[in-house]
């Protein structure tokens, strides 16, 4: 078949690449110069199965009434004259029942290590160089009701088959002796040995080098500006604006056997065109590169700071720490309170890793989902699909996502048990 794939992020990217494996004739298109320059530009850089407990529990809402004043909070709401946020925070809501948030966080750890499995084979079998590490992620707690609290749910996880072990702090430790600056303050952690992490954005572009050598064709510098297909049973094509070959911008009406939806935050606004609505919504995220200064002094193991909902991951002789959310429709400027506030938290832990005063700060929209779950699969139109959602998650079910829109697309059943879309 003719497969339209839009966005070149790690979902596109990745679902590309096995459609034209699957023997598909493939077009991706972006509208930024290259792959993987939104969402999964500057992430967290974490595979982290561990994180499969959604948002949306029972211990959510108090926080973000708690969190509300707070401009560094870990998670920002701001209201706005926004009826799809407002639906949004009312569906969040609703998962945060403590039925729906076990349900979500088992088909999440499923989705996750299926997508994990996926990412290591291409690894294997492409040579894909993205300063991955294997050294598991560590969950560190510096507050003893936070430790205690975060036990069930990675009690959960193991139930589903992670291995997400309990460690003492003299453990943590030792697991990752750059915590030595903060031995005082860390009173436990959960360690996840087969998480991984590495650059998401490396990851992506190497990955799209390899499809076009399978055939893959990448129309960048083009945006879709709607599809062709309500009130009829499948999309009969979608209105692009690009250059053509001589670098002229034209608007163009591109037709094909399947499309295939994978915008991240921007695909709820382009469903829209044929009647479908999609509960994603972006939420803002931030995240410093920082230069490393002393390796013995940096984290190697990649690490979560749970109580301040951070990440840090070694890439290299860089070291990435992402987090906090914002609810804030799809602003993406730099707030200078939460970018300092990444930095605060992260010298107080390491105050001799690393070259902070030449840190690169950075934003991106996740394409969050009331519950977490992303949207893979079909839709009501016979010959539309989606691969979006995926908010903090993108890079761990990135390649599994992929991997399973492409089985669907191509009429077979992904073997992983997860929640697939089928008539959106």
């Amino acid at each position: 078949m003719r497969v339209v794939v839009l966005g070149a992020g790690i979902a596109g990217v990745s679902s590309a690449w096995f459609l034209a494996r699957a023997g598909h004739d493939v077009t991706v298109i972006e509208r930024e110069p290259a792959a993987g320059l939104q969402t999964s530009f500057a992430n967290g850089g974490q595979i982290s199965v561990c994180h499969a407990e959604p948002w949306a529990n029972p211990k959510a809402p108090w926080k973000i009434l708690k969190w509300l004043a707070e401009e560094d909070a870990p998670l920002l709401w701001r209201p706005r004259a926004d009826h799809h946020q407002w639906r949004w925070g009312l569906r969040f809501l609703r998962e945060c029942m403590p039925a729906r948030a076990r349900a979500n966080l088992k088909s999440l750890v499923r989705l996750g290590l299926y997508s994990r499995a996926q990412l290591q084979s291409l690894r294997a079998d492409l040579h894909l160089e993205y300063d991955a590490l294997t050294r598991g992620i560590l969950h560190y707690y510096t507050d003893e009701r936070e430790f205690a609290a975060a036990l069930p749910a990675a009690e959960h996880m193991r139930q589903t088959g992670l291995d997400r072990q309990v460690k003492s702090a003299a453990e943590c430790l030792l697991i990752e002796p750059a915590l030595a600056h903060a031995r005082k303050r860390v009173v436990g952690g959960t360690y996840t040995p087969s998480d991984e992490s590495g650059d998401a954005h490396k990851f992506t572009q190497a990955l799209a080098a390899h499809a076009v050598k399978a055939g893959v064709r990448f129309r960048y510098g083009t945006e879709v500006l709607h599809l062709d297909g309500e009130e009829s049973c499948e999309v009969k094509g979608a209105l692009l604006r690009g250059p053509d070959e001589d670098g002229v911008l034209r608007t163009e009406h591109v037709k094909a056997d399947a499309y295939l939806v994978c915008m991240g935050s921007y695909s709820a606004r382009l469903l829209r065109s044929v009647g479908i609505t999609l509960d994603v919504y972006p939420v803002k995220g931030y995240s410093a590169t920082i230069p490393v200064r002393d390796g013995d002094q940096a984290p190697e193991v990649s690490l979560t700071d749970d109580g301040h909902k951070l990440v840090l991951s070694r890439l290299g002789d860089r070291f990435r720490v992402a987090g906090t959310a914002e609810l804030n429709g799809y602003d993406l400027s730099l707030n200078p309170i939460r970018c300092a506030a990444l930095l605060k938290r992260t010298q107080e832990m390491f105050p001799h890793a690393g070259d902070y005063a030449n840190a690169t700060f950075w934003a991106g929209l996740r394409p969050a989902t009331p519950g977490n779950l992303p949207y893979i699969g079909g839709t009501r139109y016979a010959n539309l699909f989606v691969n979006t959602g995926h908010g903090t998650l993108g890079w761990t079910e990135g390649a599994g996502s992929g991997h399973a829109v492409a089985e669907i697309i191509s009429g077979r059943r992904p073997d992983v048990d997860y929640p697939f879309c089928t008539g959106l």
